[in-house]
């Protein structure tokens, strides 16, 4: 190249350097390395109304799209690769297809390689098998076996005979048999399972109980035309109606209304929906509810012995109402359980106390029945039964971790105690009953030798914690008496309510007007108290039967609820002091032992001597205001 420059140049004279060149240039193809279309228009282009038509119709079908549960809406940018064909050169895949018979005795006697874990058997059908086995090799025994390989997969097998099969084989079929069976995966899946199938079984009482619309299953015609078997189904279909029309137990939708005049649909009622009961917990009394605070569909049962010979360990069970059948938590006991109670600060806990005295915390969160914290270990512990106990938000100004609880019992030994939590529990004395001298006698009756009190402590039946200051609270006794007590001093009474000639079985401040308390005893009557005096307000007594449990709806300052053996009654003073709003007979077979009200729905729990809590629904009770006086 140099040499041909130089000839180049010597060639060349100054005429030539001199002489005009004319140079051309011209425009090479484009080569685009990046092209992003942009998403702005003006508007003053041209095609900006044609782009704000397609933006309005983008904008309608999203929203009548945005409803459905098919449609979601997300944005995403991508760029669209240029397509490239390629081609790769690999060798020929070899494909082969082999097939044997299996009978059911060659799945139960291959091993696998290790000889630990063997096979699952298929028995009573023949299979094509693969993958890998091995098992001793003699003779007169082989297995099948699946090599693979780049170039395709062959299988073979021969017969194992039944007697050159090793005995353990057996055993380690059992034991994995057992293994799969008692897997916590299995349990888990089991749950679930049946939580979706009672979920299914109990749609209509659960709606009626969250007080929501029933889901009514649509009517399949089949298009078989086979007219004889949709005839036997619709039958079928209406005896299983009518079934359900005569047990009368809030099974439909409580809008529906069937063969009822005006009037008994316009009065007040109570409807069943279900039960809680099981075979667990036949047999035994029902003692005591609590709802959970945290979780409104969680209920804690206390289970104790109907009668005092018959001694019975006791039960806490927990209660869902994803399978009313049977309880999400089983507590055993091995004394009557007679009060339970959840804590506020701590969900997880639950309290329960026994008829032996002895007190029990258990987290629900375990699966197992060990408890938490017992009073086993205490000096101070309770030498009777624990009637009833609960935990008291001490700090009602506090939030989050700051409040704190106090763990409060009263017992049949007289004592109203309070509970420390620590590493064990551990007790500090309230308050001591006393059996108060007997008061003067009435006119025309006859005086009566005295005689000295076998126990100088009064047994305590309930107790109930004014609901605005936490310090004051009520004591019921055996001897018939309520004392207005308080925790800031020790030993200290403010006030005596005498009105009952029994044993108190409950005491109730009311939520609203928390001036006026209810209580309610063994000698047929309710009475309703103010705080500042000690005469009786009113006295409730429809029927000559023990009151063994009452509570105030949490809807009405004027509405109350009251057990008295089979029956229960609403009692609603906005319209009558004399005669209950409703009286129903809920189970003639028992006793009714208890009573709670649900949160945020119109049900009512019943528990009975026979173990079960039957959940009732309330129709037609409008609740007054809160405001009246």
């Amino acid at each position: 190249v140099q040499v041909g420059q130089e000839e180049m140049e010597e060639e060349l004279t100054e005429a030539d350097l001199d002489q005009r060149v004319d140079i051309y240039l011209s425009e090479t193809d484009i080569l685009w390395m990046f092209d992003m279309p942009s998403v702005m228009v003006s508007v003053e282009a041209e095609d900006a109304g044609r782009v704000l038509e397609r933006n309005k119709i983008y904008i309608d079908i999203c929203k009548a799209k945005a409803g459905s549960e098919r449609f979601e809406e997300r944005m995403v940018q991508t760029l669209a690769g240029a397509a490239k064909n390629k081609e790769v050169q690999c060798e020929t895949i070899i494909m082969e297809d082999k097939g044997m018979m299996v009978t059911s005795w060659d799945l139960d006697n291959s091993l696998d390689a290790s000889e630990i874990e063997p096979i699952s058997r298929a028995e009573g059908f023949g299979a094509t098998t693969g993958g890998s086995s091995k098992s001793p090799t003699t003779k007169e025994q082989e297995q099948t076996v699946s090599v693979s390989s780049d170039r395709g997969i062959t299988t073979s097998s021969l017969m194992i005979p039944e007697s050159a099969v090793p005995v353990r084989s057996q055993e380690e079929e059992k034991c994995h048999s057992e293994a799969i069976l008692t897997s916590e995966n299995l349990k888990h899946d089991l749950v679930i399972m049946e939580r979706i199938l009672m979920e299914n079984i109990f749609q209509p009482k659960l709606a009626a109980y969250r007080q929501i619309p029933v889901l009514i299953e649509p009517d399949i015609t089949s298009d078989r035309g086979d007219t004889a078997t949709a005839t036997e189904e619709d039958e079928e279909h209406d005896k299983e109606k009518k079934d359900e029309g005569k047990e009368g137990k809030g099974f439909i939708d409580p809008s529906m209304k069937i063969n009822k005049t005006p009037e008994e649909d316009a009065a007040p009622r109570l409807e069943q929906l279900w039960s809680y009961t099981c075979d667990l917990t036949s047999g035994h009394s029902v003692s005591s509810m609590a709802w959970n605070k945290a979780n409104p569909d969680l209920l804690a049962i206390g289970y104790r012995e109907f009668d005092s010979k018959d001694q019975k360990k006791g039960l806490a069970c927990c209660w869902s109402l994803k399978n009313p059948m049977w309880p999400e938590r089983i507590f055993q006991c091995d004394h009557g359980v007679t009060a339970v109670d959840f804590s506020l600060a701590s969900p997880n806990l639950l309290a329960v106390g026994t008829s032996s005295g002895s007190v029990a915390v258990y987290d629900v969160r375990s699966r197992n029945d060990t408890t938490f914290l017992d009073s086993s270990a205490s000096l101070n512990k309770h030498t009777d039964a624990v009637w009833q106990l609960r935990w008291v938000e001490q700090d009602r100004g506090a939030t989050g971790g700051d409040k704190k609880e106090r763990l409060m019992c009263i017992s049949a030994d007289g004592r109203v105690t309070e509970w420390l939590i620590q590493q064990r529990l551990d007790c500090i004395d309230l308050m001591k009953l006393r059996r108060t001298e007997r008061e003067k006698k009435l006119p025309g009756e006859k005086e009566r030798k005295s005689e000295a009190p076998i126990s100088q402590q009064a047994a305590g039946m309930c107790f109930d914690f004014h609901p605005e200051d936490t310090d004051i609270y009520l004591a019921g006794t055996d001897e018939g008496h309520i004392y207005q007590c308080s925790c800031s001093g020790k030993e200290q009474i403010l006030g005596t309510y005498r009105g009952h000639k029994g044993p108190v079985y409950r005491v109730a401040w009311n939520p609203s007007s928390t001036d006026m308390f209810l209580s309610c005893s063994a000698d047929w009557s309710t009475i309703l108290w103010h705080r500042n005096s000690q005469t009786p307000l009113l006295t409730f007594s429809s029927v000559t039967a023990f009151v063994n449990d009452i509570m105030w709806s949490p809807k009405s300052a004027f509405m109350f609820a009251a057990v008295k053996e089979s029956r229960v009654e609403i009692w609603d003073l906005s319209v009558s002091i004399f005669n209950p709003v409703i009286s129903h007979t809920a189970n003639p077979e028992a006793n009714l032992t208890s009573i709670l009200f649900a949160k945020n729905t119109n049900c009512l729990l019943l528990g009975d001597s026979l173990g079960g809590v039957g959940v009732w629904e309330l129709f037609n009770l409008d609740a007054p205001g809160s405001n009246k006086v």
